[in-house]
């Protein structure tokens, strides 16, 4: 089967983390818990934000679409992996490989732009606080999600159109267990140039949100040194603690991947590194969240609580 002139590959063939049968059960095991603990952890933190009247503020719808991006990361990679360990025939369609990319490059364009967002309404809540109603407005809120949603999807739909239009003609084996930009630009046979360059080009863009990030937290410090107190520069830091926790583990893979050529992706090193941000980070952020967050775990509380006690209704 040809798609025109563009490529003659039909699906392409996942090497995943393994070829040992024995290592692959083992890892089928270790990934379904992973994948489990990081839907049941993101919707509990989706159902404490949205049952408890107190959350329903700016800071926590941010982090409650964070969640809800977080389980369609995890579902981008994780369940196409654990069919993958199970079956000797780990292929995907041409198709279905990117429509993996789009989903997965939108994912973590919208979690870029999320922590972006987040770090500005913590700015806003310890800098300027008597001016956090006026600021972070309910249509604010709703503009600032509409329109990372928008750019995430254009972003990804440039890449995957890109990438898609490649010629892959030599080979159909992907090194990696899921369809990721670099590992595709490696394989294809046509010149990537044009695609390193979109990558490199709209990678300075899509740095806004870390800058916004890095200039919002130099601001955070400076104010929270300037409290006297000790127990209120306490809490003031606790306040932003998990997002700090979470944008340091964010953008040190994220930029470990993509910020470089496609000539120095390593295979096997560079498959860990992606076991971070799609399975690791999305499990981890609602427990950085909830164990940091009184409030948060309060929430949780009442959820459980709620549904202890339905049976007996």
């Amino acid at each position: 089967m040809e798609r025109g002139n563009q490529t003659a590959v039909a699906e392409f063939l996942l090497l995943g983390l393994s070829s040992d049968p024995k290592v692959q059960v083992l890892l089928f095991i270790v990934f379904l818990s992973m994948y489990l603990t990081t839907i049941l952890g993101n919707v509990m933190i989706i159902a404490a934000i949205t049952h408890d009247p107190k959350l329903h503020n700016p800071m926590y719808t941010f982090l409650c679409s964070f969640s809800s991006v977080d389980i369609c990361l995890a579902s981008t990679a994780v369940p196409k992996l654990l069919s993958n360990l199970l079956s000797e025939r780990k292929t995907i369609s041409f198709t279905g490989c990117f429509t993996q990319m789009y989903f997965f490059i939108s994912s973590v364009t919208m979690e870029n732009l999320l922590l972006g967002a987040m770090a500005f309404d913590r700015y806003v809540a310890i800098c300027r606080p008597l001016h956090y109603g006026r600021i972070m407005t309910k249509n604010i809120c709703t503009l600032m999600l509409s329109g990372s949603g928008f750019m995430a999807s254009m972003h990804s739909l440039l890449h995957t159109v890109m990438a898609s239009g490649l010629n892959y003609c030599s080979s159909n084996q992907v090194h990696h267990f899921f369809c990721d930009l670099p590992p595709l630009l490696k394989l294809s046979c046509s010149d990537t140039s044009a695609n390193e360059l979109a990558i490199f080009v709209e990678g300075s863009i899509l740095l806004s949100p870390f800058l916004l990030t890095a200039i919002s937290y130099i601001h955070i410090i400076w104010s929270i040194l300037k409290i006297r107190s000790v127990a209120g520069r306490h809490k003031a830091f606790s306040t932003c603690s998990s997002h700090f926790t979470m944008v340091t583990l964010f953008y040190g893979t994220l930029f470990f991947m993509y910020l470089r050529p496609s000539s120095s992706y390593l295979l096997d090193y560079d498959k860990v590194v992606s076991v971070v941000y799609t399975v690791l980070i999305p499990m981890f952020n609602p427990f950085i969240y909830s164990l940091r967050n009184k409030d948060v775990i309060n929430a949780i509380k009442k959820v459980l609580g709620r549904k202890s006690m339905s049976p007996h209704a």
